[in-house]
């Protein structure tokens, strides 16, 4: 048995893979891309385009190729990126959705290359876990309905739950 086992996400990319490397590294701190590798004269792609390489992002390493069009992102596998506060979750989910990223609910979206991320405040658990349920439901419906998750609403609907429930209660 292995001693030491490593755990690395593996990504597929058309022929982008030094474009989206590149992109990622900008946008996540304590990043870099730390090899890569060109195909030669055998290829099978072009002689000195990017075959495969590795890159870290905020800490967590990534092997990537180009593999050709033959395999696809989807939904299935995607990536959290957790956020402190709204400042980060705008950060990120501006950054991830520029230059031809797609939206889609609950502070999911899928970035120009097709990968899915979900972009979320801690907040947004601890609202999703509050002990009073009416709280908890109704930040649940609230984040139902948004694109990006927006705190302050959240905790405006959290909030507004908890005073009708103690208000019905009188």
């Amino acid at each position: 048995m292995s001693v030491h086992t490593s755990l690395i996400p593996s990504l597929w990319f058309d022929d982008q893979l030094e474009e989206a490397a590149a992109f990622y590294c900008a946008l996540f701190p304590r990043s870099e891309v730390t090899w890569t590798a060109r195909y030669g004269e055998a290829g099978p792609g072009e002689a000195g385009t990017v075959m495969a390489g590795e890159f870290v992002l905020d800490g967590l390493r990534f092997r990537a190729i180009n593999g050709g069009p033959m395999f696809h992102f989807t939904e299935a596998v995607s990536f959290v990126v957790e956020c402190a506060d709204q400042a980060e979750v705008d950060h990120y989910w501006f950054g991830l959705l520029a230059d031809g990223g797609e939206e889609s609910q609950c502070g999911w979206l899928k970035d120009r290359f097709g990968l899915s991320w979900q972009v979320t405040p801690t907040r947004l658990g601890e609202l999703l876990g509050d002990p009073d349920p009416a709280r908890a439901q109704a930040a649940t419906r609230a984040m139902l309905g948004m694109r990006r998750i927006v705190v302050a609403d959240l905790e405006a609907a959290a909030d507004a739950a908890a005073g009708g429930a103690a208000g019905g209660a009188g």
